[in-house]
């Protein structure tokens, strides 16, 4: 009997924890990038690829904000799933969370060709914060995990090249302002998922651009790829070219063999074929291929360690096995952004499904071997018909309409009046959130808030900013103006915009705050510390309910106050601040870190100590963070605990 390809809803329930409400306060200080490397490193270089280093890296989150408000409470939940399957293959998608694909299912032998994490745990290492580990998921935007990683995408329904149906995803990336889509099909019979990428830019000005499909696989395998040579990067900032199997007698090629986390970008020769596999020791496992386009090839190991495994075991269950990464991308390694023209766009087609083939002995027969296995599961010919066969159904409209994304898009194309075939962004997905900044596209007037409450997101490319800066200068317009000149690197006019706004304005803790970032950024940090106690004291006074979004602004605020106060060791006023805070938010782990460096800066080590002893966990601990080891090392000689060990780089305390 032959099963055709449909889509379906599911529910998908497992344990989870809430993502939260997002950070009210922008985004103001230099991205916190683990991805730099050392200059030295640039030297002999291939010439394309030392340009993209180089090519407007991102600087700035905005307008994103960070999305800080998830704990590690996790409980059972739904969670919305979108099912395409065939007789073959069962794809699970999770529209409201990225698009990710959690699962991939090869039906005919039951096998689970990912890394399926059994719950949904957010942790910090998306761009803007909450991100998750798992399946496979769309990397679009700049170095690192995109912003969308824990946003919901809008999805429907749309005519396959082979007459079925197909399952589109689209949204607006605000970080490079581009709409993209992901079309994903199974044709009847097949063993592998196709997947149709297509990138735009609608501007009239080239723009970087960042592609990187990441997909978790179980890290008990052998990584396959067409490449001799790769480029290693770990936490120590190196960026070097290392021989592919082995170097310093390792063959890292099997991720548990690796120390210390790194990634490893394979440089697959020119006219090669690109794919990448993980193959277990049976021989069974995954291949992702790919038309010429998306070039690069990477494996991200966490490594044997105690800091990898503790990683490992916080993004999920103790007990439940690990992952490592195979991605592939639209350059040779991650830390390169692309050209795209002015007005263009860029395309390609992936495919996923199941590989057997020998995964152990030399190197150039396994990887022989497994290229045999794929031609002839999915010849390269076939990879690039189904390409050009999709392409014309990349404009085709959408049917039913699965998941609504965000409005944004929808903010954008009624700005400029872009014409988007296959992506439509219609006016009625705009929401509370886009409401004031269309009212400013209507009337020139960015409308003041009707009730207080903390400010909403600002809105920095150049023509938002034209329009603040010819809007009446209302205090609240002249903060978002402020916002938007301070991203636009106009720092000096950015200050007196929020110090105009502080004559007239309501609110003074976001104008406050903004200005001791400003004080922080040019070394003035005893100044800082007054402003900053000083919006944390008009913050408590205007602070209207205990209600989540009041909640978010205490402890945001709370959080960079204490900090500050810190710095300048003003230790009385840093403690009455942590006593304002509300219990709930004195109990998250990163206010006992807090706390902790609080005792210790009043003289008081046994105290600090106590808290450690006591445990907490920093729900938000940063990929790289490094506070936790230098802290304790502080507090005493012996050795980190191992729940407080996430060193992933060998020179750390």
């Amino acid at each position: 009997m032959v099963i055709v390809t449909r889509i379906r809803r599911e529910v998908l329930t497992l344990p989870a924890a809430q993502v939260g409400p997002d950070n009210p306060l922008p985004p103001l200080r230099p991205l916190d990038e683990v991805h730099r490397i050392d200059d030295r490193d640039r030297d002999g270089m291939p010439r394309d690829m030392a340009r993209q280093l180089g090519y407007e890296p991102l600087r700035s989150l905005l307008p994103v904000p960070v999305r800080d408000g998830y704990d590690r409470a996790r409980e059972r939940r739904a969670l919305d799933a979108l099912v395409i399957e065939n007789d073959r293959l069962r794809a699970t998608v999770l529209p409201g969370l990225g698009g990710r694909i959690a699962s991939l299912l090869h039906l005919p032998t039951g096998r689970e060709l990912l890394y399926r994490n059994p719950v949904f745990q957010p942790a910090n290492f998306a761009l803007s914060g909450a991100w998750y580990s798992g399946g496979i998921e769309w990397n679009i935007g700049a170095t690192g995990h995109t912003t969308l990683s824990c946003a919901p995408l809008h999805a429907a329904r749309v005519p396959a090249p082979d007459g079925g149906e197909m399952l589109r995803l689209w949204e607006w990336e605000r970080l490079r302002d581009l709409p993209f889509q992901v079309d994903l099909w199974l044709p009847d019979g097949s063993d592998f998922l196709y997947v149709g990428v297509r990138v735009r830019n609608p501007h009239e000005r080239p723009v970087p651009t960042y592609w990187w499909s990441n997909i978790a696989v179980p890290e008990e395998c052998r990584v396959l790829a067409p490449a001799e040579e790769a480029w290693h990067f770990g936490y120590e900032h190196r960026l070097r070219r290392v021989p592919v199997p082995s170097y310093d007698g390792i063959d890292r090629t099997h991720p548990l063999n690796s120390p210390y986390a790194a990634d490893y970008f394979y440089e697959v020769p020119d006219g090669r074929r690109r794919w990448i596999a993980a193959l277990d020791a049976d021989g069974h496992g995954l291949v992702q291929t790919s038309t010429d386009v998306l070039r690069g090839r990477k494996l991200f190991v966490w490594g044997h360690l105690p800091g990898g495994r503790r990683w490992q075991e916080w993004l999920t269950e103790p007990g439940t096995g690990g992952y490592c990464e195979i991605q592939a991308g639209l350059a040779r390694t991650q830390l390169e952004h692309v050209r795209l023209e002015a007005e263009s766009e860029v395309s390609w087609l992936e495919a996923y499904g199941p590989l057997d083939a020998p995964p152990e002995g030399e190197w150039p027969q396994a990887v022989q071997g497994a290229e045999e296995r794929l031609e002839s599961a999915l010849p390269r010919a076939r990879v690039d018909e189904a390409y050009a066969a999709w392409l014309p159904s990349a404009d085709t409209e959408p049917g039913e309409i699965l998941a609504a994304g965000s409005g944004w898009g929808a903010l954008e194309v009624l700005r400029a009046d872009w014409k988007l075939p296959g992506t439509p962004f219609p006016e009625s997905t705009l929401g509370e959130a886009q409401a004031p900044w269309r009212e400013l596209l209507r009337t020139g007037s960015l409308p003041e808030p009707r009730r207080v409450r903390p400010p909403g997101e600002t809105l920095v490319a150049p023509h938002w900013r034209d329009m603040l800066e010819t809007a009446p200068a209302t205090p609240h317009t002249e903060y978002h103006l402020g916002v938007a000149q301070w991203h636009a690197d106009d720092r000096a006019q950015a200050v007196r915009s929020w110090e105009r706004a502080l004559e007239l304005a309501p609110s003074l803790w976001p104008l406050l705050r903004c200005l001791a970032v400003a004080d922080q950024e040019s070394g003035h940090h005893e100044r800082a510390a007054e402003r900053y106690a000083d919006a944390f004291d008009d913050l408590c006074r205007e602070r209207r309910d205990d209600g989540a979004a009041w909640t978010a602004a205490m402890a945001a605020l709370g959080r960079e106050t204490l900090q500050a106060l810190l710095t300048v060791r003003r230790t009385a006023d840093a403690r009455a601040v942590r006593d304002r805070l509300l219990p709930a938010v004195r109990r998250r782990g990163r206010f006992r870190l807090l706390e902790a460096e609080l005792l210790l800066a009043e003289g008081r080590p046994a105290e600090a100590r106590a808290v450690f002893d006591a445990g907490f966990e920093v729900a938000d601990l940063r990929e790289g963070e490094e506070v936790l080891g230098r802290l304790w090392a502080r507090l005493t000689d012996e050795p980190l605990p191992a729940r407080y060990d996430f060193r992933m780089r060998p020179d750390t305390v």
